[in-house]
């Protein structure tokens, strides 16, 4: 079971340019609903992106701060700034949490993460790993094992999906998952 690799999504994040339009369009929306808010820490931007472009390009609305919202000020975080963040939150349908040795530095991630897992439960982790481990050698925090975790699998017809997994017998399809399935044991 492979973890998403920084490499692979810092690849993916240099060759591909971001449609700008499409983000504008977003960002002007305050409203905008979106399926997945990418919780993330801003040192790990260029593994986020490849995420970003990796989930757009396989049909999801994706919300990630900088590119949606690139005006807002990191370094001078308001009570504007949290307001607009929580209807971003409560304006998706799940939250992923993009685990990697970076998160642990990050005071957003577990602000965000209590705040949707108060909210809707619609939580899951997608590791990122800067080698080549596996998710059996994926270490987290303890709290973290709450929640399940995305792996990407090829299916029989040769296209890639994404699958939410609790354990190796019980799991769902991404795009059911965020619609409210659960994981269920195979």
């Amino acid at each position: 079971m492979p973890l998403f690799k920084s490499n692979y999504l810092k690849n993916l994040s240099n060759k591909t340019t971001l449609n700008e339009s499409r983000i504008r369009m977003f960002s002007i929306d305050e409203e905008q609903k979106f399926d997945i808010f990418l919780s993330h820490s801003f040192l790990d931007r260029d593994e986020v992106k490849g995420l970003y472009i990796e989930l757009t390009n396989l049909g999801y609305t994706v919300y990630v701060d900088w590119i949606i919202d690139n005006k807002l000020e990191r370094n001078n975080v308001t009570k504007e700034t949290a307001s607009l963040i929580r209807k971003r939150l409560k304006n998706s349908k799940s939250l992923l949490l993009a685990v990697s040795s970076n998160a642990a530095v990050s005071k957003w991630m577990p602000w965000e993460l209590g705040f949707v897992d108060g909210n809707t439960n619609r939580c899951a982790i997608i590791p990122v790993a800067k080698d080549n481990s596996t998710l059996y050698s994926f270490k987290r925090a303890e709290y973290l094992l709450l929640y399940p975790y995305i792996d990407k699998e090829t299916i029989m017809d040769g296209d890639e999906e994404l699958w939410v997994n609790e354990r190796s017998d019980t799991y769902v399809l991404l795009k059911s998952w965020i619609n409210g399935r659960n994981p269920y044991k195979r």
